[in-house]
């Protein structure tokens, strides 16, 4: 049976709390949320100061450090690698532009672009396009990635439930969008990513959510390894 390293999984733990508040958080809240001893908090705190993960400002509140920031730049090529070959299949399978975004501060950005063969009239869907996550099926779905907030509107309640979002014209005229959070156990706070394709009005929407869920769910598990 796997066992786990008790300190290590506390200071895991630690960053996944501070990430979720971003006005920041205070020793005596984070040591409440790991329910552990104050003074086993501050250690924890302490060494993830050490490595740049997490900053303390004057006023005490706990953030994430810039450190978090190089990590994520090194997790990113890791992730374009092994999703480009997804990537194309998914666009092969569904003959529309397949893409994963990912979220950065209040945007989605596509990182990854696959273009079919053939098939339907391309959208113009490209590497570093970027719109705000509550708009379009990438947005949504990162959205729906997270965990359940009030300030949810109706369509990433959907899109939790459903596991896709699907919208049509938000971001371009005529052009229909479907998107899945890859996440899974595995696949935990840091990057958020989702998978998607986007076409004209004649995509075929169920296979494209078919398509779109299968292969947002394996790149969560390549990518949790």
């Amino acid at each position: 049976m796997a066992t786990t390293l008790q300190t290590l999984d506390r200071g895991l733990r630690a960053l996944e709390i501070i990430a979720e508040h971003a006005k920041g958080v205070s020793v005596a809240e984070l040591a409440e949320q790991l329910d552990v001893h104050r003074a086993i908090a501050y250690r924890i705190v302490t060494t993830l100061e050490q490595h740049g993960l997490v900053v303390r400002s004057a006023e005490g509140p706990l953030r994430l450090g810039a450190g978090i920031s190089l990590l994520a730049s090194h997790f990113e090529p890791q992730l374009s690698a092994v999703a480009q070959p997804l990537l194309q299949a998914l666009a092969k399978a569904t003959r529309a532009t397949a893409f994963i975004s990912v979220a950065q501060g209040e945007e989605c950005v596509v990182i990854r672009v696959a273009e079919p063969d053939e098939g339907l009239l391309r959208v113009g869907y490209r590497v570093g396009s970027r719109h705000p996550l509550t708009q379009g099926a990438a947005g949504i779905a990162i959205l729906a990635g997270r965990a359940p907030s009030e300030a949810d509107n109706e369509a990433v309640r959907q899109a939790r439930s459903d596991g896709y979002s699907l919208t049509r014209g938000q971001l371009q005229r005529g052009a229909v969008g479907v998107a899945s959070p890859a996440a899974t156990s595995h696949f935990r706070t840091g990057i958020e990513a989702c998978v998607g394709v986007v076409a004209m009005d004649d995509l075929d929407t169920e296979r494209a959510i078919r398509e779109v869920k299968a292969h947002a769910l394996q790149l969560a598990e390549l990518v949790g390894r």
